[in-house]
């Protein structure tokens, strides 16, 4: 007897199935996911220094506005980076 998620993962590999990536495509994502995490680094940690001075200085508004900042890099670059996996995937 089959449990209700080998029956939803059956289901779902009809419907769209699973690609098999090369090795190749495999190495691509993985230095894209390295490139993407670095220049999230550099952001973060530019942006961390700012938010430092910022608290020190007593300027709570520009800290509030630096903190959006990073989150909506963080989520923009996140974007960008299935943007391309989602490219590299489909490529042949």
């Amino acid at each position: 007897m089959k449990s209700s998620y080998e029956l939803a993962m059956e289901r779902l590999n009809k419907t769209a199935p699973a690609v098999k990536l090369t090795d190749a495509k495999k190495k691509e994502l993985a230095e894209l996911d390295a490139k993407y995490a670095a220049k999230f680094a550099e952001r973060e940690i530019f942006l961390k220094e700012e938010l430092g001075k910022m608290r020190e200085k007593g300027d709570f508004e520009t800290y509030a506005q630096l903190e959006k900042q990073l989150v909506s890099e963080r989520k923009s670059i996140a974007a960008e980076l299935e943007e391309k996996k989602e490219k590299a995937r489909q490529s042949k």
